[in-house]
C-alpha cells in the first residue's frame, strides 16, 4: 500500500473549542484547552510533513459535523472525524 501524498487534519477554531469538546462523543479525550490542543496538533503536522506528506487543515464546525454524523449514522468520535475530514479533503480536491 502506498503512502498518501496528502492528508487532512481536523482543525478547530479557538472560539468554538469548548463547545466542540462538550458536543463530541469523545470530547473529554481532547486536551482541556485550545492552546494545548493546538500545540499538539501542530506537532503532529510537523512530524507528518517531515515524512513528505502534505498536511491540510480542514475546519471542523460542530453543526456541520453533527449533521454529517446523523446523515451517515456515525458516532461523533475520532474515527468519524477522520472519515469526515477525508471526505471534505476529497471534495476540495474535486472542486
Amino acid at each position: 500500500m502506498s503512502r498518501p501524498h496528502r492528508v487532512g487534519v481536523a482543525w478547530y477554531s479557538p472560539e468554538h473549542y469548548d463547545g466542540l469538546r462538550r458536543g463530541l462523543a469523545d470530547g473529554v479525550n481532547l486536551p482541556e484547552t485550545y492552546e494545548a490542543w493546538r500545540m499538539s496538533a501542530e506537532q503532529v503536522e510537523r512530524e507528518v510533513s517531515r515524512s513528505g506528506v502534505d498536511v491540510v487543515r480542514v475546519p471542523l464546525e460542530l453543526a456541520a459535523f453533527t449533521a454529517w454524523c446523523e446523515r451517515t449514522g456515525s458516532v461523533s468520535d475520532g474515527a468519524s472525524r477522520a472519515r469526515y475530514v477525508a471526505e471534505r479533503l476529497e471534495a476540495q480536491a474535486g472542486a
